[in-house]
Formats: C-alpha cells, sequence, structure tokens
C-alpha cells in the first residue's frame, strides 16, 4: 500500500512539474504585450514559424543568437511561409534558403543569391511583362541602355590610338598563339592570349573567352585547350585575365578585383578587344562568337545583351534566375535592378534571335536550367520563330566547370554557327582535344619579369574610378 501511495505522489509530482513547465512558458509567451512593444527573441519566434507550418529551420551559424525584434509574432502571415521568414529576418540582414520542402536554414542576406522558387516566382512575373515581339523588344531596349548606363560604359574616356603590346608568335600544330596587352582607357591595360590559325585561305571568325574564376585564370590547361582547338577550327581566340587577376594584378592589386569597377573594366575588356580583332585584316567581322564559364558566363550574358557585334554565344554554367554572381566583378554594378528587376535568364534572351547554347549541369545554381529558365528564354525566342536557335545541353551528374564534355558541345555549336571545320579537331571519328600546353611564363604579354610593363600605366583605384568620373570607397575594400 505505502509503494502505491508513493507511486501515486510521483505521478501527481511529475504531472505538477510539467503543468508548472507549460505555465512558464505560456507566461513567457503572453509576456509581451504593447508596453514592451511584443518584444521577443526571434528564435523564438521562429519555433512558432516552424509549429505553424510543420518545418525545420536550421540555425547552424548561430545567426539568430541574442537577436530580438520588436512586434515579432505579429510579423507571421499564416498562409505565406515566405512572407513570414522575410518579415522576421530582414530587419537583420538575414534570410532563408530552401533545402527541401520541409527544410530552411538561416543565412546572412546574399543580394545576388536567392532560391530556386524565388526564381520561379520572378521569372513567372517578368513573362507577364511581355506577350508578343513588340513588347519583348521594348522592354529588351530598356533593359540595354540601362545595363549601359549601370556598367558606366558611357563614362569610359575616348582613346583615339590604344597602345598594344605584342608578342612573338609561338607556332603549333594548326594553331599559334601571342600575348597581347592593349591599353582600353588612357593607362590602363587588358592583358591575354589570342590564338590564330596557322593555315591560309578564308578569313577567320573571332570568339571572346572571357575568363571566370578557376584556378589559374587563362593559364590553366582547360582555357588553353578550349581556344586552342578553336584556333585549330579556323578562328581568332583571345583569351584575358580577370581585373586584378594574372598580368593584370601588376598593375591593380588582387584586392581590388571585388570592386564594383571590375565589372565595368572586364566588360569593357571584352569590347575593346574585339574593336581591336575586328580591325585585324584576316577577320570576318560577320562571324563573331563569344563563351566562357562560371564568371566567364556571366560576361558571356553581359557582352552579348549589349553588343550586336557578337553573333553566337555559349555561356557556361551561369544562367540562372535567382543567382547574379557571387563575385563584385559580376554583380557590383546594379544592372540586375534594370527593368524594375531583371536575372540572368533574362539577360540571357537578350540574345535572341542570335544562335545561344546554354550549357548547365546538375551540381550548382544552373541544375534548374531544363524545366525553369531554358523554356523561359525559349518562348523569348518564339517572338522572333527561332526557337531552333537556342539550345541548352544539361548534364546533370556534372559540377561547376568548363571541362571536356562541356567543351565538345560548344565546338559542335560553334562550328555549326560559325562556319569552323570541326574536322580539324577530329581523330578517330571522335573529337580530340591534343594541343601543346604551354607554361605561365610563355603567355605572359609583359615578359617573364615585367620588362615590357608600359610606362604610363596608372595603378591607383582611385585614379581609375576618377577616368570615369566616380569616387572610390575605400572602407568598403580596405
Amino acid at each position: 500500500m505505502d509503494y502505491i501511495k508513493s507511486h501515486i505522489l510521483n505521478i501527481y509530482s511529475w504531472k505538477s512539474f510539467i503543468l508548472l513547465t507549460v505555465f512558464f512558458s505560456g507566461f513567457y509567451s503572453w509576456s509581451q504585450n504593447s508596453d514592451n512593444n511584443f518584444n521577443k527573441p526571434i528564435s523564438k519566434t521562429i519555433e512558432v514559424i516552424e509549429e505553424i507550418y510543420n518545418i525545420k529551420i536550421n540555425d547552424d551559424l548561430n545567426l539568430l543568437d541574442n537577436k530580438t525584434l520588436d512586434y515579432a509574432d505579429w510579423r507571421i502571415e499564416q498562409n505565406n511561409l515566405e512572407v513570414s521568414l522575410t518579415a522576421i529576418l530582414a530587419p537583420f540582414d538575414l534570410m532563408y534558403w530552401k533545402e527541401s520542402d520541409s527544410v530552411y536554414s538561416i543565412r546572412k542576406f546574399d543580394y545576388p543569391r536567392r532560391t530556386p522558387d524565388v526564381g520561379k516566382y520572378r521569372l513567372n512575373y517578368l513573362s507577364n511583362l511581355y506577350e508578343d515581339k513588340a513588347e519583348w523588344e521594348e522592354r529588351k531596349a530598356g533593359l540595354k541602355s540601362c545595363i549601359l548606363d549601370a556598367l558606366k560604359l558611357q563614362d569610359a574616356p575616348n582613346i583615339g590610338d590604344p597602345n598594344v603590346i605584342l608578342t612573338k608568335k609561338r607556332k603549333y600544330k594548326g594553331y599559334s598563339v601571342e600575348n597581347i596587352a592593349l591599353e582600353i582607357v588612357p593607362g590602363v591595360y587588358t592583358t591575354g592570349s589570342i590564338y590564330k590559325p596557322t593555315r591560309s585561305g578564308k578569313k577567320s571568325a573571332i570568339i571572346l573567352t572571357p575568363n571566370g574564376h578557376f584556378g589559374d585564370g587563362r593559364y590553366r590547361e582547360s582555357e588553353q585547350i578550349r581556344c586552342a582547338n578553336l584556333a585549330k577550327m579556323g578562328a581568332i581566340v583571345v583569351s584575358y585575365d580577370l581585373f586584378g587577376w594574372g598580368e593584370s594584378a601588376l598593375q591593380f592589386s588582387s584586392v581590388y578585383h571585388k570592386t564594383s569597377m571590375a565589372q565595368t573594366i572586364q566588360v569593357l575588356n571584352g569590347k575593346k578587344l574585339l574593336d581591336y580583332l575586328l580591325k585585324l585584316p584576316q577577320t570576318d567581322t560577320s562571324r563573331v562568337g563569344i563563351t566562357g564559364g562560371s564568371g566567364g558566363g556571366s560576361h558571356t550574358l553581359f557582352l552579348t545583351a549589349i553588343d550586336d557585334r557578337i553573333k553566337v554565344s555559349a555561356p557556361v554554367v551561369m544562367v540562372s534566375s535567382y543567382f547574379s554572381g557571387g563575385c563584385p566583378c559580376e554583380s557590383g554594378q546594379p544592372i540586375h535592378l534594370c527593368g524594375n528587376g531583371t536575372n540572368n535568364a533574362e539577360i540571357a534572351a537578350m540574345a535572341a534571335p542570335r544562335p545561344q547554347l546554354i550549357i548547365s549541369d546538375g551540381q550548382d545554381w544552373t541544375q534548374n536550367v531544363p524545366e525553369l529558365e531554358f523554356p523561359f528564354i525559349k518562348n523569348i525566342y518564339s517572338f522572333y520563330k527561332a526557337e531552333e536557335q537556342v539550345k541548352n545541353v544539361h548534364f546533370p551528374e556534372e559540377g561547376h566547370d568548363y571541362k571536356e564534355s562541356k567543351r565538345k558541345a560548344m565546338y559542335q555549336f560553334m562550328a555549326e554557327h560559325l562556319d569552323l571545320d570541326l574536322s580539324k579537331i577530329m581523330k578517330n571519328g571522335k573529337i580530340s582535344e591534343e594541343i601543346t600546353l604551354e607554361t605561365e611564363d610563355q603567355m605572359k604579354a609583359y615578359g617573364l619579369n615585367a620588362e615590357n610593363f608600359p610606362k604610363n600605366a596608372i595603378s591607383d583605384i582611385e585614379e581609375l574610378y576618377a577616368l570615369f568620373g566616380q569616387t572610390y570607397e575605400k572602407d568598403t575594400h580596405e
């Protein structure tokens, strides 16, 4: 009997503990009122959101620690999870990332990076802005004008007769290579390598290959392979450094690569190199292409959108409706705010009706291209009855790169639309990528010890900004 009594008392004790816990929890919850602006730790409000929507929200980086918010629970919308999360997180420059339908995570606000659901919503919105060619052309003209303004290209000082530094050619089987440093505005140079076909005959197509953020820049093996093979096929190809990378870093420190001016200079590099190549007597001005991966893919999009001289484009692993480029050299200027908001998918569509190959993969932000971005872009091509001019090659098992499989798809597209000779790189019925790899020292435009570095080159970032009528915000980067 004593055992039974003791057991009953223990049960009542546990029930009392649970009731007290609930009471104090409720007391904490209901202690918010207008006297304290309903202030509450946002971690507690996140728990409420988890319960309402039956989801899990992870804060692995502890970004919610010690953060409280006035009127926190009042910001919850019972029928809109995304609106609720945005209202709670935005005051702290935080954002949510959708991992799956039931799992979300908290991240620092990252202006060029969203989630696929946001990209889908944005494309649906954009699709309703234009229903035919005339409406799209009006939208496109506005975007183009705004992008040019945002990039400050109209502010670039004129340079009548730019300095050009060219090295001696190195001759290989089917192609040659020479290095170039070209003055793009007074005292500012772009550096790169030009690959040319060695055979004589008809005039050559031109292909720009802007670099991305892959290791070793234009010196890397995959970049040399791409350029050399395109040259073998009959194109004059130029590969050039990112701003503050490679030999460009001899003029402006790599720390300045993450300035907004990097985006302006890199676009200008492509335009000025194209100006230079189009003046060569052996080039065909009607056959101009461009291809690049990652950040080079971004600049493939930008240059094609604003320069009608480019007839064929192949952006690689960069066409996305919810990612605008993680480096200021891709998104440092407000081009994606043009037209009250655009994205790389709509910018890619500005190529229509010119031939475009969009290469995507399953392991980065281009994973949804076949179902999301490509149908949107193809619809705009349909305004011109040119759906066959835009293609998507998707590699669901591959990651963020410009590897052999992607290059081979590009070779075939460029051969078809720039009238290049694919047979020049065929061996035993397959595409071959046999080239002579060069060392970094061989590819330097200024020489092994920068002995040819131009005397008029400026290296002051403030002076560079001043050339465009801008002021450098020093504290942001140093």
